[in-house]
């Protein structure tokens, strides 16, 4: 992320009463903070103390046997052995770029895209270039739910993309967060031989525990273990062992589906205020995820209509993060509906659209000065 956006990020943060539409945070009144407190005080009384010991690379078993359960439901044909437990999704998409490409290497995106996979693949030496066209290594995909534009990859581009026959990074981050409830079948399932499907309990359970997975194809799986080992030795015991005994108690499917219902509604509500604020920006409605993705044809600088906005007391994600190129045009927005309180999603739109006013103001005014001259 570009230093500017991240300082104008800190800023909003510490600036109270402003509404931040950034970030894209799980929400915390979902957090089951009761049920995890008392796993880990299960966690501590166990008389091996296994959650404060050293573990095996590849993660604790029934953790494991829990994720491979969960794929092999939406029928993908994975066992226990085949899944790494990482420290969040992050990891095991830096585990599986190391492996899936080279430096100097193409690797495809979408036209925008989750921007800490955007810098991780910069920093590994790939070559960014929109879509799998002749000459990508590989390809980084959010099938299921995309980021920024919380919709699904249509099944025309699930099929042309696995016809190229290229390694491909599957982000199932969102999968489990849309909101008709349908987790499709993921791309593993498809292509098992050149697929690197990531997960993470971060969007749906909390993102402190730091708890992903990483099921890379059979071929590449010791290569994938031997880099796990070599580069943190291990996820968090403490981390797997609350969660392990979390979920041994908990019907996820309920609080997934309670998630998908919380999430759906604050999307609704934040749709129906930017339609009545910002009237002429347009976006997609979003199938589940965290997020709306506005562009306009006017145009404009996005960080200096965030620094605006924020002003105004209300802040977003800029547009140009999320594009390989980093390119303005045409301006973006990502608002999250995500973590944040239903009266502040009918608020923060009117606080926008009043930044949006002044800024188009102050844009134009030089060009109005220079009109009046003598």
């Amino acid at each position: 992320m570009e230093k500017r956006v991240e300082r104008l990020h800190r800023i909003a943060a510490a600036t109270p009463g402003v509404i931040s539409l950034g970030g894209g945070l799980p929400s915390d009144a979902l957090f089951p903070r009761g049920p995890l407190g008392r796993a880990f005080v299960r966690a501590m009384r166990e008389p091996r103390a296994s959650a404060l010991q050293y573990a095996w690379p590849e993660g604790r078993a029934e953790l494991r046997e829990w994720i491979a359960e969960r794929l092999r439901a939406r029928g993908a044909e994975v066992g226990a052995d085949e899944v790494i437990v990482t420290s969040g999704a992050q990891q095991a998409i830096a585990l599986a770029a190391q492996l899936a490409f080279a430096r100097g290497d193409e690797v495809g995106v979408d036209g925008e895209s989750y921007p800490a996979a955007l810098d991780l693949f910069r920093t590994r030496g790939g070559r960014l270039r929109v879509g799998w066209n002749d000459g990508v290594r590989a390809f980084y995909a959010m099938p299921a739910i995309g980021n920024p534009h919380s919709r699904p990859m249509s099944e025309e581009a699930r099929t042309a993309l696995l016809a190229r026959r290229i390694h491909v990074i599957e982000d199932d981050a969102y999968a489990a967060l849309r909101f008709d409830g349908a987790v499709p079948r993921p791309l593993l399932a498809q292509a098992r031989d050149r697929v690197w499907h990531v997960g993470s309990f971060s969007k749906t359970l909390c993102p402190g525990l730091r708890v992903g997975w990483l099921v890379p194809p059979p071929a590449w799986r010791e290569r994938a273990l031997e880099l796990k080992h070599a580069t943190d030795l291990q996820a968090s015991s403490l981390g797997q062992t609350v969660l392990a005994l979390f979920l041994a108690g908990d019907d996820f499917d309920a609080r997934l589906a309670r998630a998908r219902r919380f999430y759906r509604a604050r999307a609704a509500r934040l749709v129906r205020a930017v339609r009545r604020h910002l009237p002429n920006w347009r976006f997609a409605e979003p199938e589940g995820g965290f997020a709306l993705f506005l562009e306009s044809d006017e145009p404009g600088d996005d960080l200096a209509l965030l620094e605006t906005a924020t002003r105004h007391g209300v802040s977003f994600d800029p547009g140009r993060i999320f594009r390989p190129d980093g390119r303005v045009a045409p301006l973006g927005l990502r608002l999250c509906f995500s973590n944040v309180g239903a009266a502040e999603l009918d608020e923060a739109p009117r606080r926008l659209a009043r930044a949006w006013d002044e800024y188009r103001r102050e844009a134009h005014a030089p060009v109005l000065r220079g009109m009046t001259a003598p």
